[in-house]
């Protein structure tokens, strides 16, 4: 069998958990967490007011034609289930 050669690792007997409790640890554990977000952020590349612009756009006009189309299935479909039935 192999011997377990690294450091820290968990299932060693006597170890003791170095896990801080209590209010003042939930409170740093949240600080550290906000000035990571905080350093994610900064990473970020934003889009351009055009490039938002020419986005929303496309948006709208994938959305008009797409409504069209299904507007105009669904017609055929229930016209063609009215004649079915009657």
């Amino acid at each position: 069998m192999a011997k377990n050669t690294a450091k820290g690792s968990s299932g060693q007997q006597g170890e003791i958990p170095s896990e801080k409790t209590g209010i003042t640890a939930k409170a740093q554990e949240l600080k550290e967490f906000f000035d990571e977000a905080q350093v994610e952020l900064k990473k970020i590349t934003w889009p351009s007011r055009k490039e938002t612009v020419t986005t929303c756009v496309a948006v709208m006009i994938l959305v008009a034609v797409m409504s069209l189309f299904l507007g105009i299935v669904d017609l055929g479909l229930s016209k063609f289930v009215e004649t079915v039935l009657s």
